[in-house]
């Protein structure tokens, strides 16, 4: 997983999306050595195909634990802080935003790799691979912000009854 040997947080919502961010990353780490293969100056057509259609599985794996998480998310998790801390501003919203910008990049890179890859060109894959990366790097940034912004905002901020019936409604798997 990540080099995190230890959650960082004591309530139990939070541990639980701290944990699903581990299982995440450690899918995402898969995806995105693939991803870097397209940078390089020597990759033949015939490894990029291959690749390619390696990178397309891995992602395809990758989206439905990704959007189990961020559903729970905007189900229960937002709305329970938003209580807290309001809805209209601040750093939910943008959170938020980032959640549908993941999806676009990795909604792009299944519709660029929708028909046969064997028909694209090694420039048209790496040009798709950028989807790949911008996502990778998007979730890098998303997962720090909720973990250094919002998951200790939630500690601090909730009371004991509201995390205590957050966690009941988060505690479902992912995958």
């Amino acid at each position: 997983m990540t080099e995190k040997s230890e959650l960082r947080f004591k309530e139990p919502g939070m541990r639980l999306l701290e944990n699903e961010h581990a299982y995440l990353t450690f899918l995402m780490n898969e995806w995105h050595a693939l991803v870097l293969s397209f940078e390089d100056e020597g990759l033949s057509l015939e490894a990029g195909r291959e690749n390619m259609k390696i990178l397309r599985q891995k992602l395809f794996e990758f989206i439905e634990p990704f959007k189990n998480h961020t559903d729970k998310e905007e189900e229960f998790f937002f709305p329970a802080l938003g209580n807290y801390i309001g809805f209209e501003q601040g750093p939910l919203v943008g959170i938020q935003d980032e959640h549908q910008e993941i999806d676009a990049y990795i909604g792009h890179f299944f519709h660029h790799t929708r028909d046969n890859i064997d028909l694209l060109t090694l420039e048209q894959m790496k040009t798709v691979a950028q989807d790949a990366a911008e996502a990778f790097e998007v979730l890098t940034v998303h997962f720090m912000k909720e973990e250094t912004v919002l998951f200790p905002m939630a500690e601090k901020a909730m009371k004991a009854a509201d995390q205590d019936e957050l966690y009941k409604k988060l505690n479902t798997l992912i995958t």
